[in-house]
């Protein structure tokens, strides 16, 4: 499994970073249970991402899309992704594009779109409906949601499960946790548990954001989370263009002792 960092900036584009989009990749077979076939999904699709993904993968690539939560700095883009759907002059040659999201997705985005709901994106988009704790299934990954802390109806931290073989032949489960955004709680420290990458919100710092309660992490709190998990390595995201990403680090490192950085947009990590 691979993960590349579309985009890392926290609330809104920054001037190096599109918003939270994460492109996750890992090798199985295709529909038909025999042709091998390269797997791309997304986590969430914030604003800005759209044009930067297309760095990477040919859009008709995409696979699916898993969002987090309804926050439009976490799902804005999929506006973009329908006109390339309905619009490519050559056509869509996919079939509809499946995002997994949380309760209202299909009519969050009609909405942000400004179109009715009904039939809304369904032509394009093939949506499901989180169920909390419950495996869904898009090719190779295994994508549980887990219920996280932040001031929306629904948030989720997104644990991906892909089954490897290794060069000796033995069968190993990677496993990418993704926070979404949350403050600390024991849902996310179940998302990460034994996680061998945990790519962790940091949107706070300590001192001056500690008023503010359920809404983000710090670099401390993330770092807690992380040590609590007995996550393998930890790369800290969605911050914002005020912060200071040393300053993080800084934080996360008292709390936590494995490897540790902060995710960069165009990077490419190992799972």
């Amino acid at each position: 499994m691979k993960l590349t960092i579309i985009g890392a900036s926290g609330s809104f584009p920054g001037p190096g970073s599109p918003a939270s989009c994460y492109l996750v990749t890992a090798d199985g077979v295709a529909e038909d249970g025999v042709t091998p076939k390269t797997w791309r999904i997304l986590l969430d699709m914030g604003n800005g991402s759209l044009g930067t993904l297309q760095r990477y993968i040919m859009l008709e690539d995409l696979d699916g899309v898993c969002l987090s939560h309804l926050h439009p700095d976490h799902f804005m883009d999929l506006c973009g992704l329908h006109v390339a759907v309905r619009w490519n002059p050559d056509g869509w040659h996919r079939g509809r594009v499946p995002v997994l999201g949380p309760t209202g997705t299909a009519e969050r985005i009609a909405v942000a779109y400004g179109m009715d709901p009904e039939p809304g994106m369904h032509p394009d988009f093939d949506f499901t409906t989180w169920e909390p704790l419950t495996p869904a299934r898009l090719g190779p990954f295994r994508i549980t949601p887990h219920p996280v802390r932040h001031p929306i109806d629904e948030a989720y931290a997104l644990r991906i499960e892909v089954d490897e073989t290794d060069a000796d032949g033995s069968a190993t489960t990677r496993v990418l946790t993704y926070s979404g955004d949350t403050d600390e709680c024991d849902g996310l420290v179940e998302a990460a548990r034994d996680a061998d990458l945990f790519l962790c919100e940091a949107a706070f710092h300590e001192g001056r954001d500690d008023a503010i309660e359920g809404v983000h992490l710090t670099g401390l709190r993330a770092g807690r989370m992380a040590a609590r998990a007995r996550a393998r390595r930890l790369l800290l995201t969605h911050l914002p263009v005020w912060n200071d990403p040393q300053r993080a680090v800084s934080e996360a490192a008292q709390a936590y002792d494995g490897p540790l950085t902060v995710a960069v947009s165009g990077m490419s990590y190992r799972v």
